[in-house]
């Protein structure tokens, strides 16, 4: 009677291990499955922060809200390495510099927006937001450059009520998977070290080109060649998304 009460504890204490681990495996599965689709089509709201890891790729990405300089050296190197980008820029800064959006698009880099005046969605008003939204979308149209389909809100700052209004504008909103904060010069070592560390297959890369940042090009001169070595091409968004299943953040 002793060897089957021993025994049967032991088989509740397995039992108790055996569900907790099915339990996290559950959460697990659960909080993966949630991020699986680029466009949601339960209307849940959804920002894109990652590629697919099962392709060798990243996604590099710039923001420019003003000045003129450091995007010329940033192009530079992005052409002197044959690499093309996703430009994200205010609809003020290209309102006022044709001439370099043109060379960006010269340079086969895709052009995304962040609104027009570069102040964040989440303390505007939803008709500010949309107001916005539309004023972008002129410049960009008078520019010639067609359906603008990505957004990166300014700041990066969103919520669920501020995606829902950027999907309504039939944009699609864009965040990042990897951020060196290379805005706030934390060293050219600092940005190269945690870019090649920390990169992996399927990362969208938050970088500036804007004439606050005083690093990065230097820096990109070692990134660039430095990606390439560990085996991933850069893309763009429109073809990291269409290249595999990609990751979303739902937004609250």
């Amino acid at each position: 009677m002793s060897f089957y009460t021993w025994k049967a504890e032991r088989l509740k204490r397995y039992g108790i291990v055996v569900v907790l681990a099915l339990f996290c495996a559950l959460l697990l599965w659960v909080g993966q499955w949630s991020q699986l689709a680029v466009f949601s089509n339960k209307g849940e709201a959804r920002a894109l922060t990652q590629g697919s890891e099962e392709q060798s790729h990243v996604a590099l990405t710039f923001n420019i809200s003003w000045g003129t300089d450091k995007v010329h050296d940033i192009l530079e190197q992005l052409k002197a390495h044959e690499v093309q980008a996703t430009f994200f820029l205010s609809g003020e800064w290209a309102e006022r510099h044709p001439d370099i959006v043109a060379e960006i698009q010269e340079g086969n880099h895709e052009i995304g927006m962040m609104g027009y005046t570069y102040q964040s969605y989440v303390e505007k008003e939803p008709e500010q937001v949309t107001s916005d939204l539309q004023q972008a979308d002129a410049v960009f149209e008078k520019l010639g450059l067609g359906e603008v389909k990505w957004i990166r809100p300014p700041h990066g700052h969103i919520d669920k009520e501020v995606l829902s209004l950027i999907e309504k504008s039939g944009m699609q909103a864009v965040q990042w998977s990897l951020n060196p904060r290379d805005w706030e010069n934390p060293g050219t070592n600092a940005i190269i070290d945690q870019v090649l560390k920390e990169s992996s297959k399927g990362d969208i890369i938050l970088l500036h080109a804007s004439d606050s940042v005083k690093q990065t090009p230097k820096a990109l001169e070692v990134i660039l060649p430095g990606l390439k070595q560990k085996g991933l091409k850069f893309v763009s968004i429109t073809e990291m998304v269409s290249g595999g299943e990609s990751e979303t953040t739902q937004v609250e």
